[in-house]
């Protein structure tokens, strides 16, 4: 199942203005390789945002980090009408790699987790784009929580869990931080 495309009209029912982190809460811990690979894939790819799925056992729990290829700046070339962002500015799975990370997590017991992108030279908030995105109706992940990597020179400053709030289209964020969870 191919994703509509990343919206870039007005918000839908549900999204609010963009989410920061709740220091309050406690931040969601994660194994320091996966945290590694977060960090390491973001630098990597920048100038563009990275993107890429969490898989583990069950939801809430990263236990591997897959990367996708971001083709944004690709479907930007070919159709910017419909796709205005480049890859510095959004991201797009690419299908073919969210499939065969997705059959390949079934065939060992593992689920889509969430899903992760970076933000090039901004925070790790979760924006109005961001949001609408996940609560479309076609997106393919709608239990997974998301990811986001803050990159703003010299490096990583930031990452940040965003989790839907039981019964609601509302999200709250918290702090990811490394360790064993």
């Amino acid at each position: 199942m191919r994703p509509p495309p990343a919206p870039e009209a007005k918000p839908g029912p549900g999204v609010n203005g963009r989410i920061e982190v709740n220091r309050a809460l406690p931040p969601v811990v994660v194994p320091a390789r996966v945290w590694n690979e977060l960090r390491g894939h973001a630098l990597e790819t920048r100038p563009e945002e990275c993107c890429g799925l969490l898989l583990g056992a069950e939801m809430g729990r990263f236990e591997l980090a897959e990367r996708c290829r971001n083709e944004m700046t690709r479907l930007n070339r070919e159709d910017p009408a419909t796709y205005p962002r480049s890859g510095g500015e959004g991201f797009h799975m690419n299908e073919v790699d969210y499939v065969r990370i997705q059959e390949q997590a079934k065939s060992q017991g593992l689920q889509v987790a969430g899903v992760y992108h970076s933000h090039v030279g901004a925070g790790a908030y979760f924006s109005e784009l961001d949001q609408a995105f996940a609560l479309q109706p076609l997106f393919p992940f709608p239990d997974a929580d998301h990811v986001v990597i803050s990159v703003v020179e010299p490096g990583v400053r930031d990452l940040a869990v965003f989790r839907r709030v039981p019964g609601t289209r509302d999200f709250e964020g918290r702090a990811l931080a490394p360790g064993t969870p």
